[in-house]
Order: C-alpha cells, then sequence, then structure tokens
C-alpha cells in the first residue's frame, strides 16, 4: 500500500475551467501524483503524491511553469497578492487598449482612403509589442502547456495571434496577402483576451475584498501559567498537553481542555448550534473556539495542534473541498470542442487546397491554402465567447451586491438553476441566535410586565447571558428597573435581591424545589415549556413562586417566507442542526420545514450533503457558524451569512452581508437570471464564431472582416448582457 501525503496550496491566476483542467493535467501527470482536486471557486489545489516520488517543490513549480501564482497562506497576504495580481492584469489590459487604440486610428486611415508609408512600421511594432510585450505571460502560459500536450484557451489564442503575424510578414513580402489587416487581427485577439483574464479577476477580487472586511482572524496566543504562577502571553503553537491557561470572561477558550478552577457560562453553539449558553465548572470540559461569558476559568489543556476540535474542522473542510463535486461551466464546455474543431479545419484548409486539388487534377493553390489556414486560425479564436460569461457575471454580480449578496464564483450562476435541496442550519439561519425572553407566565397576583420588571431588577446586576435577555425584554416594554438592596448571585442556580422589602429571587425550577418552593400551580405550564426546548427561569416573590419566563432563540420574521418561497421555487428545504431534536422539530413546525436532521455533529453534516450529492443532486447549505463549515465547504453552493464566523464565511461561495433571509431567493434569482443572460450571449457569439470558421476555410474570408465580425459579436454581447429590466424586476419574475 502506498504511503501518500497531501499538499494544499493557494493558486492564483486562475480564470475559468479551462485553468481548472491545465492544473489537473499538468500535476497528475508528474511521477508519483495519484489524485487532483482543483477549486476554481475558492482557487485552491489539492494534491495527492507518493513522496518517495514527489515533492511539494516540483509541484509548486510545475504551477509556476505553467503560469500561475502561488499565493501566501496568510490570509491578510494572500488578499495583498491578489490585488498585486489585479494591478498587473490591469496594467497589461491598459497597455493593450493603448496599442489597439493605435491599431484603430491606422485601420481606420486606410479604410477611408490614406495610404501612408508609416502605416506598416507602426502596424508591425504594434502588433509585436502586443504579442510579446502586453500579451508575453500568455504565450508563456501557451508554450508551458503545449510541452505538456494541453490545448487550452492560450494556445487557441497564440495559434490565432501568431496566424496574424505570419499572415502579416507573407504580406510585406507578397501583396496578395493584406499585411495591415492580419498585423491588426493579432493585437486585437491579444487584448480581448488581456480584458477578459482582467475581467474574470476583477470580479474575484472584488468579492475576496468584501470576504476580507468580514474576517475576523482568531486569537492565536493565550495566557499561560508558569510554574511560577506568573502569567505568560504565548503562541498557540507553543502550548502542550498537561499545560494550564487563563481565559478571561468575553475571550474565547484557545484551547480543548478541562476546567480545574473557576466557573462560567460557556457559549459552545460552535458545536452544538444551541445560543443558550451551558453552565461549566471545575472538573467539565470545554473545546476550543467556545466563548467563556462572565467568569475567570484555569483549563488544563487536554488536546492541542491536530486532535483539538477546531483542526478536525479544519480536516474535515479540506476533505469536504476535496469530495466537492466540480462544475464545467457552459462556455468552457463548448470550448472543450471548439478549440479542437478550429485547428481541424485549420489543418484540413492546408489540405484540401493543396493536396485535395493535386488529387482531383489541378494544381496546389499555395497562397489560397495558406490564407485559408491563417484565416480560419484568426476568425477561430472566440473572443466574444470569452466575454459571455464574465460580463453576465458582471452585471449579476452587480445586481447581487446591491441586495448584499456577494457572489465570489462564477460556477455559482450556472449551479443554481439545478439545485435541488437547500439545507437550512437553525441557530444564527432561521433563528436569531441569541437567547429571549418568549412567554411570561404569572399567576393571579401579579401581572406579566410586573413580573418581567421585578425579575429585570434583579438580573440587571446578574453577568449570567440569561439575566441580558430578561433586562434586553424589560427595556423593550419600556419598564423602569427598580433599586435593589442586597443583591446576590447564586452561580449555577439564579440570584436574589430586595425590591422596596420584598425578596425576589430569580433562578432554575430545581434551585426552587431544592429550597422547598410549591410549584404546583405551574407544573403543566413548566412542562409545556420545557417540552418545547425552552429554558426556563422562576420568579419567587415573598416566599412563593409568582410566575415563569422562558427563554428561547427565537425564529426570524422572515424565516417562513423564505420556506414558502423556496417551495414555490421547486426547492426542498432541510433543516440541518446539531440542536437537540425537541427544539429542532419544534422551530421547523414553525417555518413550514418537514424534513430535519438533529443533534447533528459538524463533520456529520458534510456527509449528509454528500450522501444527498451521491443522488445526483445538486444542493445548497446556508450557515453562519464553524460547526457549518464542512458542509458549506462540501455542498454545491454554499452561503454563509455575513454576521457568521470567518471559518463559515471563507467556506462560502455566497455570502449574505446581513441577515436578511429574503437575500437567499433573491440569489437564486439573480444567478438564474444571470445563466440564462450568459446563455443569450454565447449564442450570439457562436452564431458569429460557428458560421465564420467554415466561411474561412474557403479562403475566401479577407482577415479585415474576421476582425470586424468579431468586434460585432463582442459589441452584440456587451449590448445583451447590460440592457433589459433589472433582474429582480419584470412579468417573468414568478417563473424564475
Amino acid at each position: 500500500m502506498i504511503n501518500t501525503e497531501k499538499l494544499q496550496v493557494s493558486v492564483g491566476g486562475m480564470a475559468c475551467s479551462f485553468c481548472t483542467t491545465t492544473i489537473e493535467k499538468a500535476l497528475g501527470r508528474l511521477e508519483g501524483v495519484e489524485t487532483v482536486h482543483v477549486s476554481l471557486a475558492h482557487e485552491e489545489t489539492l494534491v495527492e503524491y507518493d513522496p518517495l516520488k514527489c515533492n511539494p517543490t516540483k509541484l509548486r513549480d510545475t504551477l509556476r511553469q505553467i503560469g500561475y501564482t502561488i499565493r501566501n497562506t496568510d490570509k491578510i497576504l494572500a488578499f495583498e497578492q491578489q490585488q498585486n495580481d489585479l494591478d498587473t492584469a490591469r496594467r497589461r489590459m491598459i497597455l493593450g487598449a493603448v496599442l489597439t487604440f493605435i491599431t484603430t486610428v491606422v485601420m481606420v486611415g486606410r479604410w477611408v482612403g490614406f495610404r501612408e508609408p508609416w502605416f506598416q512600421p507602426v502596424m508591425i511594432t504594434v502588433a509585436h509589442l502586443t504579442t510579446f510585450i502586453a500579451g508575453w505571460h500568455i504565450l508563456s502560459m501557451a508554450v508551458q502547456a503545449l510541452r505538456r500536450g494541453i490545448f487550452n484557451q492560450h494556445v487557441l489564442l497564440e495559434f490565432g495571434a501568431f496566424a496574424g503575424l505570419a499572415g502579416g510578414w507573407i504580406g510585406v513580402f507578397n501583396p496578395v496577402f493584406p499585411a495591415p489587416d492580419f498585423f491588426a487581427v493579432a493585437t486585437y485577439i491579444t487584448t480581448y483576451h488581456l480584458l477578459s483574464g482582467w475581467v474574470s479577476l476583477l470580479v474575484r477580487t472584488r468579492a475576496s475584498e468584501s470576504v476580507r472586511a468580514l474576517l475576523a482572524l482568531q486569537p492565536a496566543t493565550a495566557r499561560k501559567i508558569m510554574q511560577n504562577g506568573e502569567l505568560e502571553e504565548v503562541l498557540i503553537s507553543t502550548i502542550s498537553p498537561g499545560d494550564r491557561v487563563k481565559v478571561l470572561p468575553g475571550e474565547s477558550l484557545p484551547v480543548d481542555g478541562i476546567i480545574v478552577a473557576g466557573n462560567s457560562s460557556v457559549d459552545e453553539s460552535l458545536i452544538t448550534g444551541e445560543p443558550v449558553p451551558v453552565r461549566k465548572s471545575n472538573g467539565d470540559s470545554v473545546t476550543g473556539g467556545s466563548i467563556n461569558k462572565n467568569g475567570v476559568l484555569t483549563v488544563k489543556v487536554l488536546k492541542v495542534g491536530k486532535d483539538s476540535f477546531l483542526a478536525k474542522i479544519a480536516r474535515h473542510i479540506n476533505e469536504a473541498r476535496a469530495m466537492k463535486p466540480g462544475i464545467l461551466a457552459l462556455v468552457d464546455i463548448i470550448l472543450s470542442w471548439f478549440v479542437p474543431g478550429v485547428l481541424i479545419f485549420g489543418g484540413l484548409s492546408l489540405i484540401v487546397w493543396t493536396l485535395g486539388l493535386t488529387l482531383a487534377g489541378a494544381s496546389p493553390d499555395w497562397t489560397r491554402a495558406i490564407f485559408a489556414a491563417l484565416a480560419v486560425l484568426v476568425m477561430g479564436y472566440p473572443c466574444a465567447l470569452g466575454m459571455s460569461t464574465p460580463l453576465a457575471i458582471i452585471r449579476g454580480g452587480g445586481e447581487a451586491a446591491k441586495r448584499g449578496i456577494l457572489i465570489r464564483s462564477g460556477d455559482v450562476f450556472q449551479i443554481l438553476k439545478d439545485i435541488k435541496w437547500v439545507i437550512l442550519d437553525k441557530t444564527g439561519t432561521i433563528t436569531e441566535g441569541h437567547p429571549s425572553v418568549v412567554d411570561i407566565i404569572s399567576s393571579n397576583g401579579t401581572d406579566s410586565d410586573k413580573l418581567l420588571q421585578l425579575a429585570a431588577s434583579v438580573e440587571i446586576e446578574s453577568e449570567h447571558p440569561l439575566a441580558s435577555a430578561i433586562v434586553s425584554a424589560a427595556k423593550s416594554r419600556n419598564l423602569d428597573i427598580e433599586d435593589t438592596d442586597g443583591f446576590e448571585a447564586l452561580p449555577g442556580k439564579g440570584a436574589k435581591a430586595a425590591i422596596a422589602g420584598e425578596i425576589i429571587i430569580v433562578g432554575s425550577p430545581r434551585f426552587f424545589l431544592e429550597m422547598g418552593f410549591d410549584l404546583e400551580l405551574f407544573r403543566a405550564d413548566l412542562e409545556i415549556l420545557q417540552s418545547e426546548g425552552k429554558t426556563v427561569v422562576v420568579i419567587g416573590r415573598n416566599g412563593r413562586a409568582a410566575g415563569l419566563i422562558s427563554i428561547s432563540d427565537t425564529v426570524k420574521e422572515d424565516a417562513e417566507s423564505l420556506v414558502s418561497s423556496l417551495k414555490l421555487h421547486g426547492l426542498q428545504p432541510v433543516m440541518l442542526t446539531g440542536d437537540n431534536r425537541r427544539t429542532v422539530e419544534k422551530v421547523a413546525s414553525q417555518v413550514g420545514i418537514i424534513q430535519v436532521y438533529a443533534e447533528v455533529l459538524p463533520w456529520e453534516k458534510s456527509d449528509i450533503v454528500h450522501q444527498l450529492q451521491q443522488k445526483g443532486d445538486r444542493v445548497i447549505m446556508v450557515g453562519d457558524g464553524i460547526n457549518d463549515a464542512p458542509a458549506l465547504m462540501q455542498a454545491d453552493i454554499g452561503i454563509a451569512i455575513g454576521a457568521g464566523t470567518d471559518i463559515a464565511i471563507e467556506a462560502a461561495d455566497i455570502i449574505l452581508t446581513g441577515s436578511r433571509l429574503s437575500a437567499i431567493t433573491e440569489a437564486f434569482i439573480v444567478g438564474r437570471s444571470s445563466y440564462r443572460k450568459t446563455v443569450q450571449n454565447l449564442w450570439i457569439a457562436f452564431s458569429f464564431n460557428g458560421i465564420g470558421v467554415p466561411l474561412a476555410a474557403s479562403g475566401l474570408v479577407q482577415p479585415v472582416w474576421a476582425m470586424a465580425a468579431m468586434v460585432a459579436s463582442v459589441s452584440l454581447v456587451l449590448i445583451n448582457s447590460f440592457t433589459g429590466g433589472g433582474l429582480l424586476t419584470g412579468s417573468r419574475r414568478s417563473n424564475l
């Protein structure tokens, strides 16, 4: 059995699915490489290889040789590198645009009858500057691809550009060939390629800049308790099992471990998705990444590095990325047939007008054969085809951005039309993600507002997370907070204080029963509230139970309308969460979801997504937490709520900058409309190229007409991409 290793690399310079294929072929043909997975959306490559036959240096060098850059693993530096790549692409595009402008001026001059002697040297200079200076990186990538037997868009471009240069030089010595026209075409097709590359990179960089603004990097240090008892802030990487660290209120727990001193409430929603904090004290285990709410904890480290919970999550994200189904964009499917088709037509042109005529008993027409072959290669460069998808993405991405929807990948626009399942996390997605007062049940002697006022007056001095929910509810009702005397916090039980001479106690039902309170009056209500998964606190007044307050995560106002909208569009909503089944089923029934998966661990979420995909279905996952990240990555499209964790945001293909759930449906509408625009653009573009290439093979099509057809097709694609009503308006909206 081969002992393999894996290398994950962040790759810069990818523009389309052709790039994905190029990387897969280039790396896959290296000795010792077992598997290659490339994510265009996340610009990453995962390679499994035999370390005895291959090494990381060779893999990275191969990526560089075929024209791609290796991004830094540090996210800030990676964003800076991406911005630098965009600046470089813009400079190349501007240079190409200037040279194209000069070419256009000369060509217009020729068309209106001028025949200046300096026209030809200018055209020669401009064509060579465009091909070998502005487009040098394209030429390098094409050469490296050809060396490996890979035919991609760079190869096709260079065939067209060099056909233009060859035709131009032949025309310098043979007037039968229109030299300026051929040189002009070499300039135009290279510049259009530069423009297409810049547009694609611009779309990605803009999305990444928005992601960068949302990301909050996790702390890299911890307060380690040294042997002399002093605290020292050290890097997490230096922590070992057995060490002790101190965690202050409001901080993330930096390690997996066990509490050896202190007690506090800990928000473990990253594991379970449940927003109500869990009380922790001496001997209880805690997980790195959880939030320490209100007490000082001393934690003995149990797991670090690859054994920690967060590291396990990271591994499952990587595995999910590797298993994520690929998508070949429609334009790339066309190009995969179009590229060899153009080369075949070019070769046939030579054969027909030479060998073909000879076999027919006529003399070979070498001039027409060469002219036809060159014209085919010129006409064959698919400028409009290359622009079709980026232009539709720019329009769709712009429409989405206006509504707080950040789309990171052009693949999204094609996948949306095939989606069947929409999996929704509960906490933070369907629900608000934080505890709030839901029910107030009082005895006959106390009305609900008075009960809430008394409870809030006591809890305002408490640090317990549930206390803030009670105080917030009182303030939302504009209730006055009363002055208290003798406040006393009862850790793990509740709190009490005196208000106007009355002793008011707020605590758990168990605490009240331990103190001997009679809760028989509220028994039925207590059982119902607890059966619904709500946290219940009892309020005692003058030695008697005065009422109950239930606290729970509330359903968002637009959650039910989202589910209805998804069903209206023929999609099947599913709830997938780590919460307990009783709570999940209650929430699901409120919003109209029938199928639920409850008490699921983070890595089990991605398994469920994968199971649905194995049936041949396309899946969307919507979530906001670390526990959702593996499933977000595994899904065909991951949608992250912008208020969520940085890991969830990084794993997603679509990011909602707010918590408005209707944006999910709007993303469908924009995506499907943009895809329809892409299909229209491709029909326009392919009409010109598909008809033009066979005509060029006849040897009757002048390069100037090839160039005119190219300009016309691109112009029509531009007009089609940016005309028409908004993507979310119009009479066809309900049919999307």
